[in-house]
């Protein structure tokens, strides 16, 4: 059963695919995943497991978490998180090798993307600007924003000049190129928010593309077998 793994993104290389083409995969280090608690239904109110990963210095570690990873019997986790699970499941029946994942699988990858500072409208909302001749001295500006007498007032939601980038971004519907448990490491196809070295959560795609182009698939068999059946209309 696919539950979803931590991870960290590690970089970007290129693989060949089945049938030669070359993929551009991002590669996501995966191992290591340490269960920490079981949450069921009856004691939380509902079903997922806490999942740790990269283990931390116990000099980082405050005195009352120490105390609860030695509970435990685990060591300190840097990057922390839970998945939900439909039913409670018990610790041997929860895989947390990156064999959960075969090649051909997608995936949905969450992380946080890379911070930019503060900037400008265009940069930012990509505004297409005012005018470039020497004679305009607001090239790059917002502009006017404030609508007159009526309303008098700047709607809200408007376009303005701020921080960009450092949000939690999800990327859907990534598929697993390679699996390689030795190296417990995952090749996935196309680019994953954030910058090497972050930390990512890898989790089973919620919109499936290959059960749909499955199904597909099925209804246009199913058309075409009826468009044999149905006798040809001659038109005189």
């Amino acid at each position: 059963m696919s539950i979803g793994l931590l991870g960290q993104k590690i970089g970007m290389t290129s693989v060949y695919d089945a049938k030669g083409r070359l993929c551009p995969v991002t590669v996501i280090a995966a191992g290591d995943n340490v269960l920490l608690r079981c949450l069921t239904e009856q004691n939380e109110g509902y079903s997922a497991v806490q999942v740790g990963f990269a283990a931390q210095k116990e000099s980082r570690v405050t005195k009352a978490l120490l105390g609860e990873f030695k509970k435990a019997g685990v060591e300190p986790q840097r990057f922390v998180r839970e998945f939900r699970l439909a039913n409670d499941l018990a610790e041997g029946e929860i895989n947390l090798s990156v064999t959960q994942f075969q090649a051909g699988d997608y995936v949905d990858v969450i992380g946080r993307s890379k911070g930019k500072g503060f900037q400008g409208v265009m940069k930012k909302h990509n505004f297409h600007g005012q005018g470039a001749a020497h004679g305009s001295k607001t090239h790059r500006r917002i502009g006017a924003v404030g609508n007159r007498s009526t309303p008098g007032r700047i709607w809200k939601n408007m376009g303005m000049p701020g921080h960009l980038g450092d949000e939690r971004v999800t990327v859907q519907n990534l598929q697993v190129m390679q699996v390689r448990e030795n190296e417990k490491i995952i090749l996935v196809s196309g680019a994953v928010p954030g910058s090497n070295g972050s930390y990512v959560i890898v989790r089973p795609a919620i919109k499936n593309p290959g059960a749909r182009m499955a199904d597909h698939q099925v209804h246009r068999k199913a058309d075409q077998a009826t468009a044999v059946k149905k006798p040809a209309i001659k038109v005189r």
